[in-house]
Parts: C-alpha cells; sequence; structure tokens
C-alpha cells in the first residue's frame, strides 16, 4: 500500500519539508534506505545517514538542526521515535487485518462471541465450551482455548498459543506462538513413602489489558485463587511465571527470566534477561534487577540489584572490583610470606 509524504505528516501531526507528493511502500532503516523506503532519525550517532540514505521519506524530529542538503523528504514531528512506533503498529495492524472464522477451526456451541463478524479464527484452532471472545480479538491457527476462558477485545493469539480453561485474558493482549497460560502450578509435597504427591491446582490465571507474553513463556495458574499479570506488563520469550504470583503494572522482563511460586513483584519494574526469583518474595515498585541475578531476599521499592545472591549494585560493583584484584593480592601475600619466612630463618 503506498502513502504520501502529505497523508503520513496528516497522520503523524508533523510537516513537510521537501515533495509532499512523495510516496513510499515500506518501512526501512535510515542506514539501509532505498527508493520508496520510510525511515525515521532520533539518536544523534546516526545524523551523517540522513546526507546519505535513498530512503523516500525520513521522520525527524522539530528540533533537528539540518546541516547539509538532504535528497530525501522530511516529515518533521515532536518525536520521530514515537512517531516511528506509530507507524509500525498501523502498519502491522494492516498486514494481520484478518476477518472470519475458518471453516477448518473447531467453535464449541456454547462458545459466545461479542461479534461474530469482527473476529478472526484460523485453521485447526479450537474453542471449547463457555468460552468468551470479544470484538476485534484474532485467533491464529492451531490456537487452543480451553473451557470457561474469557477473552477481551483486540486481543491477537498468535499460532500455537495454549490457554487452559478458567483463565481471564483482558483487552489489547498478544501472546505469541509457544506461550502456555494456566499450565498447571508446581505444587508437590513428599509423602509418607517418599513419593512425591501432587498438589491439585484449582486456581486459574488472570491477565489483565495491554499486557503482552513472548513466544514459549509459561504463566502458570494457581493453587487457589489466581496468578496476576497486571495491566501493562510485558514478558519477553522462555520465561517462566510460577503459580500464585503477580507480577505488577507495566513490568518488563527479559527472556529466560523464572519467577518461583507466590512472588510479587511491584510495579515499573525491569528484570534483566535469565534472572531468577525464589519463592515468596516481595520486590518493591520500580526495581531494577540485572540480568542473571539471583533474588533471595525481599527487595524495597526503588532497589537496583546485580549478581547471585543479588546485592545492592553499587556494593555489587565495588565487590566486583575488589574481586578482580585477588590473583594480583594473592602474589603479594605469597610474596610477603616468602620475605616472613626468609627474616624467621635468619634469626
Amino acid at each position: 500500500m503506498d502513502f504520501t509524504a502529505q497523508q503520513i505528516a496528516q497522520l503523524l501531526g508533523g510537516s513537510v519539508v521537501g515533495d509532499e507528493k512523495a510516496v513510499v511502500c515500506k518501512l526501512c532503516k535510515i542506514e539501509e534506505g532505498e527508493q520508496g523506503g520510510l525511515a525515521f532519525l532520533s539518536n544523534p550517532k546516526y545524523n551523517h545517514y540522513l546526507y546519505q540514505t535513498q530512503a523516500s521519506i525520513v521522520i525527524i524530529d522539530k528540533s533537528f538542526e539540518v546541516e547539509h542538503p538532504v535528497k530525501a523528504t522530511l516529515i518533521k514531528v515532536e518525536d520521530a521515535r514515537g512517531s516511528f512506533a506509530r507507524l509500525l503498529s498501523f502498519y502491522n495492524q494492516t498486514k494481520f487485518n484478518r476477518n472470519g472464522i475458518s471453516s477448518l477451526s473447531f467453535v464449541d456451541k456454547d462458545a459466545r462471541f461479542v461479534d461474530k463478524d469482527d473476529v478472526y479464527v484460523g485453521e485447526f484452532a479450537v474453542i471449547s465450551a463457555n468460552v468468551e471472545i470479544g470484538k476485534g480479538t484474532k485467533i491464529f491457527p492451531q490456537v487452543f482455548i480451553g473451557d470457561n476462558v474469557k477473552i477481551g477485545d483486540n486481543v491477537v493469539l498468535y499460532a500455537g498459543v495454549k490457554i487452559y480453561n478458567d483463565c481471564v485474558i483482558g483487552n489489547n493482549c498478544i501472546l505469541h506462538s509457544g506461550s502456555v497460560i494456566g499450565a498447571d502450578g508446581f505444587g508437590f509435597v513428599p509423602a509418607a513413602d517418599g513419593k512425591l504427591q501432587k498438589i491439585e491446582q484449582i486456581g486459574n490465571v488472570i491477565i489483565e489489558d495491554d499486557v503482552e507474553i513472548g513466544a514459549n513463556a509459561t504463566i502458570d495458574r494457581s493453587t487457589m485463587g489466581s496468578t496476576k499479570i497486571l495491566r501493562g506488563a510485558k514478558i519477553d520469550n522462555l520465561c517462566q511465571v510460577g503459580h500464585n504470583c503477580v507480577i505488577g503494572n507495566d513490568t518488563a522482563m527479559s527472556a529466560q527470566v523464572g519467577v518461583a511460586g507466590s512472588c510479587k513483584i511491584g510495579s515499573n519494574c525491569f528484570v534483566g534477561g535469565q534472572a531468577g526469583f525464589a519463592g515468596h518474595l516481595s520486590v518493591g515498585d520500580r526495581s531494577q534487577i540485572g540480568a542473571q541475578s539471583g533474588v533471595i531476599s525481599d527487595l524495597k521499592a526503588d532497589s537496583k540489584v546485580v549478581g547471585a545472591p543479588s546485592l545492592d549494585a553499587k556494593s555489587y560493583m565495588k565487590s566486583y572490583f575488589l574481586f578482580s584484584k585477588l590473583p594480583d593480592l594473592n602474589r603479594k601475600i605469597a610474596e610477603l610470606e616468602r620475605k616472613i619466612k626468609e627474616f624467621e630463618s635468619k634469626q
């Protein structure tokens, strides 16, 4: 689909510098720009590419001062990065604008759609009994939705998502391929004969509005009550959230984070890749957890920790500095010991 500079500027509330009739049909990086491409510039490190790019249109900040002639048509906006993000979202919505229920899907007779004409259900998807699905929702091929699941408006479930019975998905959520919502929590107790006895997991998972769950991430159902992913949280690929956990509003977790059961992680936290949390912990709002950290105790709000076991970030860096000096210290100690022995042998 082709768009002119004038149309894009109107969409973004920007102004055109150059040819208003310049046409683009694709998005591109400014350093890899080509004819018919739309790029953006917001990082000063890439400023020089503006004067070299072959992109037809480039979105820039209003505050940017052009120092040399530019071949591309420019669109000046308040926030170039944010504006380009809006265009990416628009592009994706257009690309995946599918509708209708495939004859090769299975929809239980007791499943309910808010608007059956405004939904997409792909091939071999299974929608079980008493499922409720909101308008504008897209369910790609081979998705499984168990009994009594509730799904809100404008949800995207990519191919292969599995949602177990009784779970709740809010509005505007995105679940990527292979994610599993509502599998049993890891609950076992040793029996008298030494065998592990399963504790039945009879709760569910509640995912609130505007949450995104990455590919092959798993959110376990609670033993009782609900595991909760609160509004706006973003969980990356291959993360594991245990039973009865609560992940706060707008908290972001990078890939391979593992959260043991009954943890409460606050709002606006950032968790680096491969970090791990012991069970039953409380992490305060706005905390920052470094990659591969091992959190084994509660953290107050605004904490910054790294390491395993995790330490305050500043303390950890001081400790790491000393750790890096250990070989030199060991050499000096050995030298001192040698001199002491020589001194004692002469007495």
